[in-house]
């Protein structure tokens, strides 16, 4: 049985990627058995167990808002601004992390690769830090 089982359409969620959003539509009998809103209007299907149906995520990163905790969550602001060479360098050795939309922490090896290439291709540095 899936976490989303018996979900319904407005049941309040919370995505590791976006953040805050509703359920819009729940579809029974497909492989994604929901599609998800978030505050920032993308919409998402997810499985019935919460993984969504884009990037390389093959665990839950969706859960009802009121499962979710995030007073241990990493979303302090970066320290220092890296520079383009350090951050190739960083990215190399597996210890880059990137900022993403929802605010949350993650390795940039988790991120979508479209999303962080538009990020470096637009100069968003700040948006990248050093593992802690």
């Amino acid at each position: 049985m899936g976490y989303f089982k018996k979900a319904k359409v407005g049941d309040k969620v919370y995505g590791l990627v976006f953040g805050k959003g509703r359920i819009v539509a729940v579809y029974p009998d497909s492989h994604y058995s929901i599609m998800v809103e978030f505050d920032n209007r993308y919409q998402v299907p997810y499985t019935e167990e919460g993984v969504p149906g884009w990037g390389r995520f093959k665990k839950q990163t969706l859960f009802y808002r009121t499962d979710v905790d995030l007073s241990k969550a990493d979303f302090s602001p970066v320290d220092k601004i890296l520079s383009p060479k350090k951050i190739i360098k960083l990215r190399e050795q597996g210890k880059l992390q990137v900022r993403l939309p929802s605010g949350l922490w993650k390795s940039v090896k988790k991120a979508d690769t479209a999303y962080v290439e538009q990020l470096l291709e637009n100069e968003h540095y700040h948006l990248f830090r050093k593992k802690p």
